[in-house]
């Protein structure tokens, strides 16, 4: 029997940063305690204050490098509610689109090229026989053209090429051949193939946030509506269609039917490609519906208005609290209200003027640095203390799972219909109880789904604003009240939005008309923060206890569980023993 230690990986990165996982691990290298922090700091809240509200959105997009527009998106409804601004209905659907754009884009690229290869094993499919491959794949997804066993022979030749000239680049020092890995070669194949046919299709999807908001990353926005004016004037589209002469805009004709052409290849790969692969793969690895759930408490804000954001009852996800796993009850979600929300720092790197183990409603919210961690390099944190950078939200005092497990849930529980089939069917195709959903197989299965339930929408919200511009509404910005001299002396507002990685919001207090306050929570603070001042722990933490390890120096139980959370990976991993050995270390070049 191992002696117990301490299994240290540093750095899992996540949108904001740097992500460090402590895990105690007992004789039987079964982890008994885990500890998640937060490494790098952020500090945009404290850059903000004093600027124009107006602008915030574009400070407020840096947040993140990768999700960059939920953050603009959030900003500038924290702005709008505080003011009480309506935002015209094709700004409205313009929104949806581009939020769902983030989603489908965002969980593809995640789930191919982030967490596959948890469960892919790239060395494995050299081994494959392209023609076995072929009927598999066939069978998998009849409809998917790129089936051929010429197809999957040029991309195994492709990889063993790679492999051969020592250019594996991020699959150079993987876990390959771990026991954990249960797909045969010819499936490890069909996934590497399809993670190669993923990044020639993200380049194009991504083309959706270009027209709406000018570029992609950070994309434009507008405090009271969009920045893309509607354009119904044949000359605009013809000098748009021929890229010549004054006035010309994206968003006409042309630029409309790119969105529809967009809308049709997303909803291609996620039906034939994304979700065929996720219940695949998931077949195998039957035994991850029984571990990693966690707190069992989850929270949405509720997203995709159909009437603005002032009637929820028009949201596609509803916005609620399920607690202990109860999806008979739902609890009511207020972020205004002071006693709902707060963000404790009692193991974190800050100072609160009204002590550490106080909550503050983001209202009143502080950010003032307090490191009182050990100097770098450092073997371990001390974990009864202070240990990350990352503050710990609360609703009433409970920690939250956010993001697409609770939405998924949530729409569940109202009884969506599409959700109710969609779950069914997984549940019956893999043979596995409703319980199986609370697991890290449910996490990275409730992805899939929603993302399939969120491409389909978008449909909708495109043919509504095509009815609405033939109608002859063009309107995309309301200027009602853009001048300062209109608005309150002190005013205060949340917006928020359904992330990918779950419920996002930002609030603001602005007076005489600049920034008095900014606090952004964000969905990897919900579920990656520390422990709170009662010792509850995070999500991630919860969510890796009891997880065994079978070799403690690779540690892909760890990984597996994590990632289903969606952080993102760094471009280099290394992992220590509790002497500050190096057992692993990933590189780029």
């Amino acid at each position: 029997m191992n002696a117990p230690q301490t299994v240290v990986v540093d750095p899992i990165t996540r949108i904001e940063g740097h992500l460090r996982i402590e895990a105690e691990v007992d004789a039987d290298n079964r982890i008994t305690h885990a500890s998640s922090a937060g490494t790098m700091v952020r500090g945009i809240e404290i850059i903000l204050r004093g600027r124009d509200p107006r602008d915030a959105w574009a400070f407020a997009q840096r947040i993140c490098g990768v999700c960059t527009l939920v953050h603009g998106i959030a900003s500038v409804r924290a702005v709008e509610d505080a003011l009480k601004y309506e935002v015209p209905a094709n700004a409205q659907l313009i929104r949806n689109l581009m939020i769902a754009a983030q989603y489908v884009h965002d969980h593809v690229m995640h789930f191919y090229h982030l967490h596959a290869l948890d469960w892919v094993d790239v060395v494995s499919a050299l081994k494959a026989d392209p023609k076995a491959t072929s009927t598999l794949a066939q069978t998998v997804s009849p409809s998917y053209p790129k089936s051929s066993p010429g197809y999957f022979a040029d991309v195994q030749k492709k990889v063993k090429t790679f492999v051969e000239g020592g250019q594996l680049g991020i699959f150079a020092n993987g876990y390959w051949g771990h026991p954990a890995y249960k797909l045969p070669p010819e499936a490890n194949l069909m996934a590497l193939a399809h993670y190669l046919d993923a990044l020639a299709w993200q380049r194009e999807v991504a083309k959706l946030h270009t027209i709406f908001g000018g570029k992609n990353p950070h994309p434009n926005f507008l405090v009271g509506g969009v920045p893309c004016a509607i354009s119904v004037h044949p000359e605009q589209e013809k000098s748009a269609h021929t890229g010549s002469g004054e006035g010309a805009t994206s968003l006409n004709v042309v630029g409309l039917q790119n969105i529809k052409n967009i809308i049709d290849q997303m909803r291609t790969f996620v039906d034939q490609v994304y979700v065929p692969d996720t219940l695949a793969i998931a077949g195998f690895y039957k035994d991850w519906g029984a571990q990693g759930e966690g707190i069992g408490n989850f929270m949405t804000y509720g997203d995709f208005p159909e009437k603005g954001m002032s009637d929820p009852a028009t949201y596609l996800i509803p916005s609620g609290v399920i607690l202990n796993r109860d999806l008979s009850t739902i609890h009511p979600v207020d972020l205004h209200a002071e006693d709902q929300i707060q963000e404790y720092v009692a193991h974190s790197w800050y100072k609160y003027s009204v002590g550490k183990d106080k909550g503050l409603h983001p209202y009143q919210g502080e950010t003032e640095f307090d490191y009182t961690g050990p100097k770098p390099p450092y073997e371990h944190l001390d974990t009864a203390k202070d240990y990350s950078w990352l503050k710990s939200p609360r609703w009433k005092g409970k920690p939250m799972e956010v993001g697409p497990l609770a939405r998924v849930l949530m729409l569940y529980a109202k009884g969506h219909a599409q959700t109710k089939e969609l779950v069914g069917m997984t549940l019956k195709q893999l043979d596995i109880p409703v319980g199986a959903l609370f697991s890290t197989l449910g996490r990275t299965a409730a992805r899939t789904l929603e993302t399939k339930i969120i491409a389909d929408a978008m449909q909708g919200w495109y043919d509504h604003l095509i009815a609405n511009i033939k109608a002859g509404d063009v309107k995309t910005f309301n200027d009602k009240l853009w001048d300062p001299s209109t608005w309150p002396k002190v005013s205060k507002g949340a917006g928020f939005t359904e992330a990918p990685r779950g419920a996002l919001a930002h609030w603001v207090v602005i007076k005489d008309g600049k920034i008095d306050n900014y606090q952004a929570v964000v969905p990897s603070t919900w579920n990656a923060g520390p422990r709170d001042p009662q010792g509850q722990d995070g999500p991630y933490e919860a969510a890796l206890k009891g997880h065994r390890l079978h070799d403690p120096k690779q540690p892909i139980e760890i990984l597996r569980t994590i990632h289903s959370f969606d952080p993102c990976i760094a471009c280099a991993v290394h992992v220590t023993d509790p002497n500050g050995e190096e057992l692993v270390k990933v590189k780029i070049k």
